[in-house]
């Protein structure tokens, strides 16, 4: 008996949609999870992709988020959208507000879209390069949960923080990057956990601050930044610029939502795009011609882009179909089925 199933693109849509919306979403907020968890998984990032489905269902049992609310997008400015997610899921905000973002960076040259008490779980990168994709240069942060604790602590203060980035290359895929500010994300110990595997050195340290490769108690512990202080420096970066300074909170003011209470799993993400031809003009063009300089210097010795995995694995799965765990495939269709 083989332990993983295969879906096609179109099955994976299909059960996506019917696990959010036995949980409780609208169709509109369970299609826009939909398109991020199904782009996550078909670049075989595994911690964002159809697992996060779970966690979604959960935080809704949980009270902790509105499956129903329709975002409020505000023109605060020439160049600044901003979006009230009434503790509704993110990514329908994102929808909505890139629009604006895209318009408004294409006459004053950047624009910043702010999104405010939102739910958010997914990866950065489906939006980046959806930005992208628009021929503007796209950049993403958002705060988590206190999962991670500042270079020389021992406790959990930062979030993992995550901060992504795309530049357009047309005709090409996009040169973009999507990182947490932790040494990994906290879905890949979770994964880690479910497997029965140990995490490697490094990762975290448990309840005592001390170092350890368990999963368990790594996750309840801390996780350490990578790069040392230069992380933690990058993490609190992202947690002012997507906390204070679009009148949000900081992650550590955030909790998960549990069985026992709603929690507060509610917070801030900011979202900027850059007009090339709004900058440049006329010589857009050419110093794009020139950025490419860089990219085939990368390239020619040896060295890999970032995304490039994700790049491939994206083909791989437009012919193929995504691999799931079976157990995860079990998992989902019980949820598919409640009601």
């Amino acid at each position: 008996m083989t332990d993983t199933v295969t879906l096609s693109i179109k099955q994976a849509e299909k059960l996506s949609l019917a696990v959010l919306e036995a949980g409780g979403f609208s169709h509109e907020h369970a299609s826009a999870i939909m398109r991020s968890v199904i782009a996550a998984q078909i670049d075989e990032c595994h911690s964002h992709g159809l697992y996060r489905l779970i966690g979604c269902v959960q935080t809704a049992r949980n009270g902790g988020l509105d499956t129903h609310v329709l975002p409020e997008i505000m023109d605060q400015a020439p160049a600044v959208t901003r979006i009230n997610a009434h503790k509704g899921c993110s990514l329908l905000s994102f929808e909505k507000g890139l629009p604006f973002l895209i318009e408004k960076a294409r006459h004053c040259g950047i624009s910043v879209l702010a999104i405010n008490n939102s739910f958010h779980f997914s990866a950065l990168w489906p939006e980046v390069e959806q930005i992208s994709a628009h021929g503007l240069v796209g950049m993403a942060m958002t705060p988590t949960h206190a999962f991670v604790a500042p270079a020389g602590g021992t406790k959990p203060l930062l979030g993992t923080n995550p901060i992504a980035f795309s530049w357009p290359r047309p005709g090409k895929n996009p040169y973009t990057f999507d990182f947490a500010t932790s040494v990994i994300a906290r879905g890949e110990i979770e994964l880690h956990r479910r497997a029965g595997k140990e995490i490697p050195e490094g990762w975290a340290i448990d309840e005592n601050g001390q170092p350890t490769t368990d999963a368990t108690k790594a996750l309840a512990g801390a996780m350490l930044t990578f790069g040392g202080h230069k992380g933690s420096a990058l993490s609190t970066m992202i947690g002012l610029l997507a906390g204070p300074l679009i009148g949000d909170v900081l992650g550590h003011e955030t909790h998960a939502a549990s069985e026992d209470r709603p929690g507060n799993p509610h917070h801030g993400e900011i979202i900027i795009a850059f007009a090339p031809e709004t900058f440049l003009g006329e010589e857009a063009q050419k110093h794009f011609d020139h950025a490419e300089e860089l990219f085939e210097r990368i390239i020619e010795q040896g060295a890999r882009l970032p995304s490039q995995r994700r790049f491939e694995a994206r083909e791989r799965s437009r012919k193929n179909g995504v691999t799931i765990p079976k157990a995860l495939h079990d998992e989902l269709s019980i949820l598919a089925e409640a009601v």
